[in-house]
């Protein structure tokens, strides 16, 4: 049976799970939009730039597991995925990436658009090959998209235009592939010698990652056992912190105090499916597990002194066992009294003066919590965006909490829900955006009508660059460049054919979020919050110290000392000034 290429990839993502795929056409790529055209079965989900389509892929594979797709033409269409495939390999979730290239006979003189997309893409990849031949299919095809199922990352491949469009002769039906099933623990010699360490000291502080979904009663048992304080790192937070007496809250940048005084105070650290980047946050003195189902991401944050590969789930399975039950619950007791009083310190944060204008931005997010349902995505830009949802937003075990987490990228709560919300449109997509982290892809509101995606967007408008200014001001630097000139975002909204609103006066936050939520298409809430307003970590150093008195100092004799009479205004100043 005579089929093209493009025929051959269509029917093979159909059989791995695939619903739909997301891009921009171009010339190269017209052999595979036709193919999916002539099926009429994966939708077409067309995207105003290919960085959307490839955020969207991520937020979709990050909510579903399942492999996402997404497309892009030779060139610079396909250049335009890579930040979004970093962000989907860094977060380790299944993407596949048709990068169409340029005409086979072309390719090495400098053609129009020429680039080198398996070079370009390597770094950001599981799995990235050209397939120049129809004869290389459907095998390179089948072991593109096994990696990236099974290896939870990126897989790149590279097609010429006029090779999609080639005929080549089928010998049976195209491949079926999904993930494997699999138990993965560390041995048993291992295993005896993580229990002898755990047995042996009082103060045992777990911490735990993304590596812990599904494995959340696991967690909660053998913190039990252990009467060991949890704190979680933020990808983390929506698989741990719900039902789970032994929380204490996050710590590292973002986090807050709890959570690093659990950590900082132990004698023995379980790490559980996290690479927790920060190293000034890890114990100084502290014997050190870590399990993880990739071996050789052991140790790249602190010296682990028992090394454990396997899953979190099926490691603690077998370890649980040898464990004996802990009576002494003073290090818990300890840590969840300090939790306590840190979560009250960040709650009163989020009251609001009805008079007050602008508004907290801790304010505006625990009203989404508080309004949003019990299923509800949350996608949350990086930089302030990640705190607030990192210290308001709870977790329920149906609530998924999506960010460019690992990657750090600006600009990706509105791409990714496009994912989340294209892949079920039933359930309930909020995006916690910034002004600066919305403009970057700003023509992607136009895909949200076109595609009639029911995404509900609350933008925090401060008119700056927030965390960037934070990172100056305690380095020591005068803000500069960090100014934002926002038109009335919620007009633009309007003019695109969304249902918008902007919020000015705290009074008028919930009947905005709550319309917003129960319109039945797109919505947008502007929220005009403060722009000085200081996202405190768990603790300051004395580099920070020095780094706020040098940036007082400058910002005075610079002649804009009306930002620390902003800054005076919060209690989190007063903390660091004092």
């Amino acid at each position: 049976m005579s089929s093209t290429v493009a025929d051959l990839i269509v029917e093979t993502l159909k059989n791995a799970g695939v619903q739909r795929v997301y891009g921009l056409p171009g010339d190269s790529l017209n052999g595979f939009t036709d193919a999916l055209r002539r099926d009429g079965n994966l939708a077409w989900e067309h995207v105003r730039h290919e960085e959307a389509a490839a955020f969207a892929a991520a937020g979709e594979a990050a909510v579903t597991g399942e492999l996402a797709v997404c497309a892009g033409s030779c060139g610079p269409g396909n250049l335009h995925l890579i930040n979004g495939l970093f962000d989907a390999n860094r977060s380790r979730v299944p993407v596949l990436a048709i990068a169409a290239q340029i005409p086979s006979v072309e390719i090495g003189g400098n053609y129009f658009q020429e680039t080198h997309p398996q070079e370009l893409f390597r770094e950001c990849s599981v799995y990235c090959e050209m397939a120049g031949i129809p004869g290389q299919f459907p095998r390179i095809l089948n072991i593109a998209i096994r990696s990236a199922i099974e290896k939870r990352g990126v897989a790149v491949l590279v097609i010429p235009g006029d090779v999609l469009v080639e005929n080549f002769e089928k010998k049976g039906p195209a491949a079926t592939i999904r993930p494997s099933g699999t138990v993965q623990r560390p041995g048993d010699a291992e295993l005896d010698a993580a229990a002898e360490a755990l047995n042996r000291d009082d103060r045992v502080t777990i911490l735990a990652g993304a590596g812990c979904q599904g494995a959340h009663d696991e967690v909660v048992e053998i913190a039990g056992v252990l009467q060991a304080p949890v704190v979680h790192a933020l990808r983390g937070k929506e698989f741990v912190e719900y039902e789970n007496p032994y929380d204490v809250g996050m710590t590292g940048l973002l986090g807050f105090s709890s959570g690093y005084r659990a950590m900082e105070h132990c004698d023995t650290l379980l790490m559980l499916g996290t690479d927790f980047p920060y190293r000034q946050f890890y114990p100084s003195d502290a014997t050190v597990l870590q399990v993880d189902r990739r071996g050789e991401q052991i140790g790249r944050r602190t010296n682990v002194d028992i090394p454990l590969v396997g899953t979190v789930k099926d490691t603690i399975q077998a370890l649980l066992p040898r464990l004996t039950p802990k009576s002494d619950s003073s290090h818990l007791e300890r840590s969840l009294k300090h939790y306590k009083k840190a979560r009250k310190g960040l709650d009163e944060l989020a009251d609001n003066d009805r008079n007050r204008t602008p508004m907290h931005p801790q304010f505006v997010a625990k009203a989404i919590d508080e309004l949003a349902s019990e299923d509800a995505v949350f996608l949350a830009d990086v930089g302030t965006l990640s705190v607030w949802a990192a210290r308001y937003l709870h977790m329920n075990g149906k609530r998924r909490l999506v960010g460019s987490f690992n990657h750090g990228s600006m600009a990706n709560a509105l791409p990714q829900a496009i994912g989340v919300q294209a892949s079920n449109r039933s359930r309930q997509v909020i995006t916690l955006s910034g002004d600066g982290g919305l403009a970057m892809l700003l023509g992607d509101l136009l895909t949200l009508k076109q595609l009639n995606l029911p995404v509900k967007l609350v933008v925090f408008n401060n008119g700056a660059l927030a965390f960037v200014e934070l990172e100056m001001k305690a380095a020591g630097f005068v803000t500069y460049g960090t100014d934002l000139e926002d038109p009335n975002i919620a007009a633009v909204a309007q003019a695109i054919g969304l249902h918008a609103q902007r919020v000015e006066h705290p009074d008028e936050l919930e009947g905005a979020i709550r319309a917003a939520l129960e319109h039945d298409g797109p919505a947008l809430i502007e929220a005009m919050v403060a722009r000085q307003e200081l996202s405190m970590p768990p603790t300051i150093t004395l580099d920070q110290v020095k780094g706020f008195t040098l940036f007082a100092t400058r910002t005075i004799l610079s002649g804009r000392g009306d930002e620390l009479i902003d800054l005076g205004e919060t209690n989190l100043a007063r903390r660091v000034f004092s």
